[in-house]
């Protein structure tokens, strides 16, 4: 009996020893063979059904790098924050993501950053942050896009109500301010930036309000991919689509069908595949330890494509391909 007591404590003491040896100290510890890059939204929307085929494709071709791809489905820096610190826990080694409140969230960027998580952001930056990269649009160009396409739908001028998900995220400030610049001087006259906490239900309100309280405006301008939709949705009961002018933002496909029925005027759209499928490669090459495709300014540029009923059909048969869709 003792024999054998002794013996289930030596192979104790042998199996904790292993444990420890097999542990070793971060110093020392063998570098994972597959690390892990969190893509982390700033909300729900068709937008990011589209990234998320380019983070697919490009987990497919890195055979070292894997993708978790994680929603903010209501669009609160707190669920995104609580999406950023999951991944950490983890032992997530990068993290892209489209940052919603770039000042309020600077110090989780920098701590994640400090702690040795590659950062990188994607549509929505956070420049004055410990971030290595950005890749999306250079947004208030697209701003500046927007407003020379309101001046075109409405060449006698007009009042026009801008709408938007959150005024604080970087991309919708660059927006704006974009968009404010084109027409400077114009008979354009903006009324009010209106915000709906990415919420389409309260997008579609905000738009069909403004429609009852000037009801001399001329145009509404959507910043987010689903505030075009959504002021469709406003104004087709009230019949008044197709009279008041719409400019939007991105490809989702209430949009390109109002486009085509001629009810939208156009849209500004962003490549998310590119960013997403972009964003993943880049931060393997980086991971790798290639920093050198970091450019000087920290930025990566990705081109917005204007859509106008003469070329939706065109641009719709390329995003099918894209998704692989056969109708």
């Amino acid at each position: 009996m003792k024999r054998s007591i002794q013996h289930k404590l030596i192979c104790l003491l042998a199996f904790i020893f292993a444990a420890f040896a097999g542990c070793g100290s971060p110093a020392t510890r063998a570098p994972k063979a597959v690390k892990t890059v969190a893509f982390i939204t700033n909300a729900a929307s068709d937008f990011w059904k589209i990234a998320r085929k380019g983070t697919e494709k490009a987990d497919t071709e890195l055979a070292d790098v894997t993708v978790a791809f994680k929603t903010t489905n209501t669009g609160a820096v707190e669920e995104q924050n609580g999406l950023i610190r999951d991944s950490l826990e983890t032992g997530t080694d990068a993290i892209a993501i489209s940052v919603i409140d770039p000042a309020a969230q600077k110090k989780v960027i920098n701590d994640a950053a400090k702690s040795g998580v590659l950062i990188i952001t994607q549509d929505s930056d956070a420049a004055d942050s410990d971030r290595s990269l950005y890749l999306g649009a250079d947004n208030r160009a697209a701003g500046r896009q927007a407003g020379e396409l309101i001046k075109k739908a409405l060449p006698q001028g007009g009042k026009i109500m801008v709408f938007v998900g959150k005024r604080e995220v970087q991309n919708a400030k660059d927006r704006f301010e974009g968009l404010k610049e084109s027409l400077q001087g114009s008979k354009v006259e903006v009324i009010d930036l209106l915000t709906d906490d990415a919420d389409p239900s309260r997008a579609r309100q905000n738009a069909y309000e403004t429609l009852k309280k000037y009801p001399d405006i001329a145009g509404m301008v959507g910043l987010w991919s689903y505030n075009g939709p959504a002021i469709l949705q406003a104004l087709k009961p009230e019949g008044k689509a197709g009279q008041i002018k719409i400019v939007c933002f991105d490809d989702e496909r209430a949009t390109l069908a109002g486009i085509k029925e001629g009810s939208i005027f156009c849209t500004v759209a962003q490549q998310p595949f590119e960013y997403c499928y972009q964003s993943v490669q880049m931060a393997g090459k980086i991971m790798r330890g290639d920093r050198s495709v970091i450019p000087a300014s920290k930025t990566i540029l990705i081109p917005t494509v204007v859509i106008q009923r003469n070329n939706v059909d065109e641009y719709t048969k390329k995003l099918n391909q894209l998704l692989g869709v056969t109708n």
